[in-house]
């Protein structure tokens, strides 16, 4: 009877040893990658060829590496996550002299999101506990446009230092420009282009980036938060007090459902 005449196709019975194999190979891959992954990191233990101004305990640069030049002039923080791809320079290109002072200064518990360039032509400072989000641009150089017939990208750039003060959470695909000087506990929001002055509690957003929302010590937040701000736990109330209150209020809504 040929297939498919009265009935369904019989499906081909699935090659047991070359599925086995194939698992096993991908299983091989994953922990070869994992393996990779712990080596290839650089640490203030096993630093490998980089020589970085300074690097602080429990700081870690995440492989693959994004580009890394200049590290003597670049001094990174303790307890600092430098995500995949990362890219970290100091000077217009590797092997300059910059003198006595560091370049580029990352504080303590900077999280670099996957992606994320910091150039530092000139200084660049960024302060204790910033989280970035992936691919975040920071720049202290930009081109100039002087002459209108030469190609920008050779006409001489122009620099100016950048900071960002402690902790504030730049969005994802934002970009810092030069000149920026960035307070703390500024939220940056994605996409977000910003130069200038940004003042301390903030949140700005837009290209060129505008403020937004603005703490106020009388009032709060300028306009509202459109969700009330989470009520802070009690002191003295341990984790087992919550999971209990937690399950008497599940139970609760489960009797008037």
């Amino acid at each position: 009877m040929p297939p498919g005449e009265y009935g369904e196709r019989v499906p081909k019975s699935e090659n047991t040893f070359s599925s086995w194999r194939r698992r096993l190979v991908q299983r091989a891959v994953h922990a070869g990658w994992a393996w990779l992954q712990r080596t290839g990191s650089v640490t203030a233990e096993r630093p490998g060829r980089f020589r970085f101004g300074a690097m602080g305990t429990g700081t870690r640069l995440a492989f693959p590496l994004g580009t890394v030049f200049g590290e003597p002039w670049i001094h990174l923080g303790a307890h600092c996550i430098i995500g995949e791809q990362v890219t970290l320079t100091a000077g217009l290109m590797p092997d300059l002299d910059l003198g006595a002072e560091p370049i580029l200064r990352i504080g303590d518990g900077v999280v670099l999101g996957r992606g994320s360039h910091v150039i530092a032509d000139t200084t660049v400072t960024i302060g204790s506990d910033c989280y970035f989000g992936p691919y975040v641009y920071v720049t202290s150089t930009n081109h100039s446009y002087d002459d209108p017939d030469e190609p920008i990208g050779k006409q001489w750039p122009r620099m100016d230092p950048v900071s960002i003060g402690p902790g504030c959470w730049i969005g994802t695909g934002a970009v810092i420009l030069p000149g920026a000087r960035i307070g703390r506990n500024v939220v940056v929001a994605a996409g977000a282009v910003v130069r200038g002055v940004v003042p301390d509690r903030c949140v700005v957003a837009g290209a060129p980036a505008k403020v937004v929302r603005r703490w106020d010590p009388v009032e709060g937040w300028q306009p509202p938060l459109r969700t009330p701000a989470p009520v802070p736990i009690p002191d003295g109330v341990t984790p087992e007090q919550l999971l209990a209150l937690a399950e008497w209020e599940a139970e609760g809504m489960g009797e008037t459902a």
